[in-house]
């Protein structure tokens, strides 16, 4: 796979709820559904989104504040991810130390910051509940304690049969989910995929948004099928390294195990043969006659019985 595929490429849903022209009525409509409120003023939408931070290559897909009192994160995965509110807590912290300014953060009054909550919006091939929380607190190591330190990442799985609530209240999220699902199977087919956008529109799917950015709706789903398909090629190479890690600590462990048997069976030998060499000489056997009895060296016989 060419090295290139492996930058992170905004999505179309990056596209439709965070760049686009329409992105903060879509965020507002998404906020609306989230929350059962019916806001109408865009302006109280500030974008904050986060830019290649942490890692390479890589950025959140959609921040944004509601006023000043709330900030929204959301993350797009075609591939259920579990460890969604660890990436989550970085990028949260990141947005924390943009919002808060350095001379304030020293201060021995309280300082207000906007309530934070967390989505995944989910639409893989694979089955997934309609919603679930997903805790930090999971990935903690087994105890009794209350933990310490709690964030919890709402995954909503935005396919259509799943009948999410979020779909029939959201119309955009509703018209992207039933895109992404007139699409899939023409992924990585540039022709299938312009035809499959014309049918869209003429069935009332996205049909303004793709009027205006077909072309650029087509190459981003070409840029999502490298990108997904770049990631299924870095975890097949990660699990054939570790596979091949495993057999080598395999082999390690085994030459080990066989190296502290021998010496164990080593020493239980030679216990026997003390034994039987002591008892030979109580019966009145000379070292010699002992070492020929025993088939061992005199000498060793010697020390036995020193």
């Amino acid at each position: 796979m060419a090295k290139e595929n492996r930058k992170y490429k905004d999505s179309l849903f990056c596209d439709l709820f965070y760049l686009d022209r329409d992105a903060k009525a879509n965020l507002l409509s998404l906020y609306n559904a989230l929350h059962g409120t019916a806001y109408t003023d865009e302006a109280m939408i500030e974008l904050v989104r986060l830019e290649d931070v942490f890692f390479k290559d890589m950025k959140n897909d959609i921040a944004f504040l509601v006023g000043d009192c709330q900030i929204v994160l959301g993350e797009h995965q075609s591939t259920w991810n579990e460890n969604m509110p660890l990436r989550s807590l970085m990028y949260v912290a990141r947005e924390y130390e943009k919002l808060v300014p350095v001379e304030v953060r020293y201060r021995s009054g309280r300082i207000e910051v906007p309530r934070p909550e967390f989505y995944t919006f989910y639409n893989g091939e694979d089955d997934y509940p309609a919603e679930v929380e997903l805790r930090l607190s999971d990935a903690f190591p087994a105890s009794e304690e209350e933990p310490k330190l709690e964030l919890i990442v709402k995954a909503i799985n935005i396919n259509p049969e799943k009948n999410n609530p979020l779909l029939a209240n959201c119309r955009v999220m509703r018209e992207y989910s039933r895109f992404v699902e007139e699409t899939r199977k023409h992924k990585g087919d540039k022709r299938a995929l312009e035809k499959s956008v014309q049918e869209c529109i003429a069935k009332g799917i996205l049909a303004e948004y793709l009027r205006r950015k077909g072309s650029e709706v087509v190459n981003m789903l070409m840029a999502e099928y490298d990108y997904d398909m770049d990631i299924a090629v870095q975890r097949k190479e990660a699990a054939e390294e570790a596979e091949k890690r495993g057999r080598a600590e395999g082999r390690e462990l085994g030459r080990a195990e066989g190296r502290e048997l021998g010496r164990a069976e080593g020493r239980e030998d030679g216990i026997r043969l003390t034994k039987e060499a002591i008892k030979l000489h109580e019966q009145g056997k000379e070292a010699e006659e002992i070492a020929v009895i025993l088939e061992i060296p005199v000498e060793q016989v010697q020390l036995m019985l020193s």
